[in-house]
């Protein structure tokens, strides 16, 4: 996909928690083809510490109102900065970026697809989802949390199939991680996660012992984006072979074959 650099008009900033919000951009002309799984550089203004680009998931593609949902966990000075822009502001943008989930071409009326998202990473798997409910395919979503008031967009994944939750601290769903949930004995044929790597090199143990194909979304520090800068190179295998080879996250991926990464699962 062509990559292009846009300033997009912000819409609305909606607060999540006390430390996410989620960013509705806009613009006059229609917003580029995306596809769930990839990402976005955003340049942060107004920072005297934040001198790269800051990329975020892309959370969906409202193509009704012309609008690009980022959902951003305000953990640094940049990240903050974004927290604060206004109705009206614009965010200078370098997307559509990597590659996205590969789950929508093999899908059937009679697929059984689980998402499995711990955090800020549930991001992607929201636009993953509504994707294929428009194919008439139905996810399970497993979503994990801290607690309760990590839970993010739980009414809108609701939107597009069923919804399973943990808690660590038992404060809602089940007690326990993503792993220890009770539908993990239900029958699936694909597998998509995206969050903290302990937690998604549990989904691939999972995905490995039950035969299910599977695919990450990696996490990997970025700043470039474009893999220029080498700094979240991943060791995988080769297609094909056992070799090990290094490519960046940012430009082969975010999203890999669990088979392919080389993860000590």
């Amino acid at each position: 996909m062509k990559k292009r650099i846009l300033d997009l008009t912000v819409r609305a900033v909606e607060r999540l928690s006390e430390k996410h919000v989620l960013i509705r951009l806009t613009d006059e002309q229609t917003l580029p083809e995306m596809v769930p799984g990839q990402f976005v550089e955003v340049r942060v203004d107004g920072s005297t510490s934040t001198f790269l680009r800051r990329p975020i998931s892309i959370n969906m593609v409202d193509r009704e109102k012309n609008e690009l949902w980022l959902m951003v966990a305000m953990v640094g000075d940049g990240t903050r900065k974004l927290g604060e822009l206004k109705p009206g502001d614009k965010l200078n943008c370098l997307l559509p970026l990597g590659n996205g989930f590969s789950h929508l071409q093999p899908l059937t009326s009679h697929s059984s697809p689980l998402l499995v998202g711990g955090g800020v990473g549930v991001a992607p798997l929201l636009y993953l989802g509504a994707e294929m409910k428009k194919m008439g395919v139905e996810p399970t979503f497993l979503l994990g949390g801290r607690t309760k008031n990590d839970l993010l967009e739980l009414d809108l994944f609701k939107r597009y199939g069923r919804v399973c939750v943990t808690t660590e601290d038992g404060s809602m769903g089940e007690k326990g991680f993503v792993t220890n949930h009770s539908v993990l004995n239900e029958k699936f044929d694909h597998i998509a996660t995206c969050g903290p790597t302990p937690m998604m090199k549990a989904v691939a143990r999972y995905a490995k012992q039950q035969g299910i194909y599977c695919e990450a979304s990696l996490e990997n520090m970025m700043a470039c984006g474009l893999g220029a800068c080498l700094c979240c190179v991943e060791k995988v295998k080769k297609d094909g072979t056992e070799e090990a080879t290094n490519l960046c996250v940012c430009k082969d991926g975010p999203v890999f074959n669990v088979d392919r990464l080389l993860w000590q699962i």
